[in-house]
């Protein structure tokens, strides 16, 4: 019940899925919560759940005013803001080939800037509160997906977004450490409206009683991120489903050849494929 306790909370897309799981598990853990959703009737629900320590906001998060008020309600309702979990989303799924404008447009709008945009409003105030003198002992939780870390056939504008998600979460984690803020980044795998065509195999009810494509599943660890507790973890992503949680390795620098001059193009395939000897890339999700 401590581990939150009274840390406030604001959780983007919280009204289904694996959003109102971070936000019961917040709760429960002693935290005050903004309950964000698009659908008033789905966030109202959660908060009601949760009771008198959940308030209700139903901004657009990708909107920059709307990303805005957001924030301003964790302030007006609760004093102060400690902990923002970027999660709301949807999926537009289409092969590239036929995938259009709007489609691409709207799934980058809603993971990307949906993300930027309560991020900037937050770290504004954090930012502000530090400058006074206050402490500041901030957490923001990212969503990434395993189709940002990998990529995933049929899902471009996704991956492309969820990767992006990824980046920004070590930007951030560089820029926002000097005002006592973390930034990490999940991505999990589980049962929810946006993923259940692509888990429908593991859709039935687990025999051994450990449902591993439950939402309530990815919940404990974005806790754990939340609390304070976690002031030495920032910049990292994790891939969390079930009982598994694992650490993600990005892009780092590999093996290379420096000719100390510029290079022939005739020359270079000797020293390409060299340079890829033994390397298995990791395989797109799908492919």
């Amino acid at each position: 019940m401590s581990l939150c306790a009274d840390r406030v909370v604001v959780v983007t897309g919280a009204g289904r899925g694996i959003g109102r799981a971070h936000a019961l598990a917040f709760a429960a853990a002693g935290a005050r919560v903004v309950v964000n959703d698009v659908s008033a009737e789905a966030a109202h629900a959660v908060a009601a759940e949760i009771g008198s320590r959940a308030v209700v906001n139903t901004d657009d998060v990708a909107d920059w005013d709307g990303a805005g008020r957001l924030v301003r309600t964790a302030l007006e309702s609760f004093g102060g803001l400690d902990v923002l979990v970027n999660n709301a989303g949807f999926l537009r799924d289409r092969m590239l080939v036929t995938m259009s404008e709007q489609e691409w447009d709207d799934v980058v709008r809603v993971h990307l800037k949906g993300h930027f945009a309560p991020l900037r409003h937050a770290a504004a105030y954090w930012r502000a509160v530090a400058k006074a003198g206050g402490a500041v002992d901030g957490r923001v939780v990212n969503t990434s997906s395993g189709a940002g870390l990998l990529g995933s056939v049929g899902q471009g504008n996704y991956s492309a977004a969820k990767a992006g998600i990824a980046g920004l979460t070590l930007v951030a984690a560089a820029e926002l450490g000097r005002y006592g803020v973390t930034v990490n980044a999940i991505a999990p795998a589980a049962r929810t409206r946006m993923t259940e065509s692509t888990f429908a195999s593991t859709m039935a009810a687990p025999e051994s009683g450990f449902d591993a494509m439950a939402p309530e599943n990815v919940a404990p660890l974005v806790v754990w991120l939340g609390s304070a507790e976690s002031a030495d973890v920032t910049g990292r992503v994790f891939e969390v489903d079930g009982g598994r949680i694992a650490v993600a390795q990005g892009w780092r620098h590999g093996p290379e050849v420096d000719k100390g001059a510029r290079w022939e193009p005739a020359e270079l395939g000797p020293v390409v494929r060299r340079l890829l000897s033994g390397q298995t890339a990791e395989p797109v999700y799908g492919a």
